[in-house]
């Protein structure tokens, strides 16, 4: 019983919404409450925490501006409303079940183990010694076990197991903190780990042990299945590559901890918060030239994509392994296997073994990947660890949703000022990829209970996601796509008004038909217009072109010789390009990465999205402030002519990798020259960065230099990725914006 003020004693009604659930928010309330001597109760809703608490109104004063101030690390507080009750005269305070089945409470990403629970599992007295499936309310599975809100146990896949005398103490302990854990459990009640369907307490030492032998595993994890092998065996690692049918393009590592990590990488700070950030995305990580991690994970590229183990199960099988290939659970392309039955079906012809558990997994997630950059990070894949955390809108908006591209797809919903961007789901390309986009749109739709009024989609017509757009019978807003990429920008920056927006990819479809990429704009949430551009190439056999970028060189200096290309390949380019039959005109400045590719005969054929611009990237020499001769021409808009310094690309006598850092410090320059004219005719002051040739962080770096010194306000992104993973968010923030202008 509480101790109650002499006070005169009121009551309120406090509602909680945002991050809140899952997170160890209602155990937090019911502390704050007991030390600020209040009564009441606390509860899920379909909205968030619901909070009726009556004391001295001094205590309740600190108790409200505690729920905001002294949140658990995993909360994020969106909005706190207080209102007057009745009093009641209660003396004790308690957690009471949920309210509601439904409604649109943010649930949190899941999160890698905390450090209490990493004691546990490696202390021998402790009930939890080596459980593979030790969680508490600072971590664990979250998102991918979620089947409903409010968040309890019997709304997540852990209502299979029913906790044990010791667990179910535990949860209603209010001092412990598994205190409300939902996914609490033990060896004597929940999941447990299997080896090919057989169980036992040696499974994960029998696993490590294949994976030293030089066997292939695939090891369901919290979102999905990986594939594993020894990244130190390279014929372990060129059989997994046979298998999943990914020739070249890099796979990503698990090591044990930091210092395994240090071994083979180059770890700044940066990076190192990033490694340990409670996400644990992988991180990309220049390679050290020592390293004893087999040559064939990460070929033709300086960098290797490096995660940390963020379950115990990871924990357990890498501290008897060492690092390990943890890729996605596929074939090439395909989705990621999360369902195991569809798992063993789907991987049976790719792995030897498989280690499982069975703690079913709701709704697939696969692993992030980040970057440190100047300034901050870089996310280029947003997935575990960060979905579905909302990104907060500059508006309220109606609710909208967005298609996102074709290539790294995800979509987007909002939810008055918030938006909720899904995790990556691949290219759309694929029928199993496009089917699994549209079960986890319904899910979210379901889920965060939002029935959207509009759609909005790419103005590409043949685009999927511009397909299914059409099939949901919604009004629709088609968004010019890289104008999205300025408007994803801007809502991750809540910034309003008219900014300079460059954005740089492969492949955009423009209004005019034609292939755009390397764009300058002057663009708000409502519209764009077109300043400045890459003045057009053609792309010789099209598609044909981004597979062997030689072709897109000669588009820029057509009797060049370009490395890769036979004189037979070379002679039929050349004719397209001279009859314009099948050489279409982009001003894409992925093409020109790929092409300075080519040209410098670093990548000459392309296996995987964007090789040819990584191993540019990674062949760049150090710094270096030379700058090849550009032209800037003024016609109906400002174009820039690569031509010239391709000309002097290709004649530079110095060595492949000199030249490939002249190439981008040149790009570099030009692009901040044109930005500058442009504020000259313009007096804007602000330029937004996005588009996924923003992933290179050579480039990315050189430019913020020559911008800052300019005196430019210069933002680009950090929440949401600058490839076409975060086109969603800016489609969903022209729509709201224009909606009642646009919408057929």
């Amino acid at each position: 019983m509480l101790e109650k003020s002499t006070t005169t004693a009121i009551r309120r009604r406090i509602r909680v919404t945002g991050t809140v659930q899952g997170v160890g928010f209602r155990p937090f309330i019911y502390q704050l409450a007991v030390r600020h001597r209040l009564a009441g109760w606390v509860c899920n809703t379909g909205d968030g925490v619901l909070i009726e608490a009556e004391g001295a109104e001094e205590d309740l004063v600190r108790f409200t501006e505690g729920i905001g101030r002294e949140a658990p690390p995993l909360a994020r507080v969106r909005e706190i409303q207080v209102e007057p009750a009745p009093l009641l005269g209660e003396t004790t305070f308690a957690i009471r079940h949920s309210e509601g089945t439904s409604g649109q409470a943010i649930i949190p990403p899941d999160v890698a183990t905390c450090a209490d629970c990493l004691a546990d599992i490696r202390d021998p007295a402790n009930r939890r010694y080596r459980y593979p499936f030790t969680n508490c309310t600072n971590c664990g599975p979250r998102f991918t076990i979620i089947m409903g809100v409010p968040y309890d146990r019997p709304r997540t896949t852990m209502r299979a197991f029913d906790m044990c005398p010791d667990c179910r103490a535990e949860y209603e302990d209010p001092t412990n903190r598994r205190f409300h854990a939902q996914p609490n459990a033990c060896p004597a009640c929940g999941p447990r780990v299997m080896l090919d369907g057989e169980g036992g307490n040696e499974v994960i030492s029998h696993a490590a042990v294949l994976l030293r032998e030089g066997r292939i595993l695939a090891v369901k994890g919290l979102g999905g299945y990986h594939l594993a092998c020894d990244a130190r065996n390279e014929e372990a690692v060129m059989t997994l590559r046979a298998r999943k049918g990914r020739s070249g393009k890099p796979f990503a590592l698990m090591c044990r901890d930091l210092a395994e990590a240090r071994c083979i990488c180059e770890v700044d700070a940066a990076s190192e918060r990033l490694l340990l950030s409670p996400a644990h995305p992988i991180v990309l990580l220049p390679a050290k030239p020592d390293s004893d991690i087999a040559s064939g994970v990460a070929p033709g590229v300086g960098t290797l994509g490096v995660m940390l183990p963020y379950t115990p199960l990871h924990e357990l099988l890498l501290a008897e392994t060492g690092a390990l290939v943890m890729t996605s659970g596929n074939l090439s392309d395909e989705p990621l296997a999360f369902h195991d039955d569809e798992a063993r079906a789907r991987l049976g012809r790719i792995a030897d073994h498989f280690l499982t558990h069975n703690r079913s997994i709701h709704i697939g997630c696969d692993d992030s990947i980040a970057r440190a950059a100047p300034g901050g990070t870089v996310i280029l894949r947003r997935a575990r660890g960060y979905v579905p955390e909302p990104i907060a809108l500059p508006f309220d908006a109606p609710p909208i949703f967005a298609c996102g591209g074709d290539l790294k797809s995800a979509f987007c919903l909002t939810t008055g000022n918030q938006a909720l961007l899904s995790q990556h789901l691949g290219d759309l390309e694929h029928a199993a990829t496009l089917e699994h986009y549209r079960r986890v749109a319904e899910h979210f739709r379901d889920f965060f209970d939002a029935q959207p009024v509009a759609v909005a989609h790419d103005l590409h017509p043949d685009y999927h996601s511009t397909r299914y757009a059409q099939s949901l019978g919604l009004p629709r807003v088609a968004v010019q796509h890289h104008h999205a990429h300025i408007a994803a920008c801007l809502a991750e920056h809540h910034r309003y008004g008219t900014v300079i927006g460059v954005a740089f990819d492969g492949t955009g479809y423009g209004p005019d038909g034609t292939i755009w990429g390397g764009e300058f704009l002057i663009a708000d949430y409502a519209d764009f217009r077109r300043a400045g551009r890459l003045k057009p190439f053609p792309l010789a056999g099209g598609e044909a072109a981004i597979r062997h970028p030689g072709r897109i060189a000669l588009g820029l200096l057509p009797e060049a010789r370009i490395p890769g290309l036979t004189d037979v390949e070379a002679a039929a380019a050349r004719a397209q390009i001279a009859r314009g039959l099948n050489a279409p005109l982009t001003s894409s400045m992925g093409r020109l990465f790929d092409a300075a590719s080519a040209l410098l005969g670093i990548c000459t054929e392309v296996t995987y999205e964007g090789q040819a611009a990584m191993e540019l990237e990674t062949a760049a020499a150090p710094d270096t402030d030379r700058v090849y001769p550009y032209r800037i021409d003024r016609k109906e808009m400002l174009e820039v002519d690569a031509r010239p310094f391709f000309a002097a690309l290709r004649d530079d006598p110095a060595a492949p990798g000199v030249r490939a850092a002249r190439f981008h410090a040149t790009v570099a320059a030009f692009t901040a020259e044109v930005c500058g004219l442009i504020r000259a005719e313009t007096e804007l002051n602000t330029v937004a960065l996005s588009g996924g040739v923003f992933q290179n962080v050579r480039l990315l770096g050189m430019l913020l230099g020559r911008l800052s010194e300019a005196g430019f306000d210069v933002i680009y992104h950090h929440a949401v990725p600058p490839n076409d993973g975060g086109l969603a968010l800016g489609q969903a923030a022209v729509a709201a914006w224009r909606l009642h202008t646009t919408c057929v």
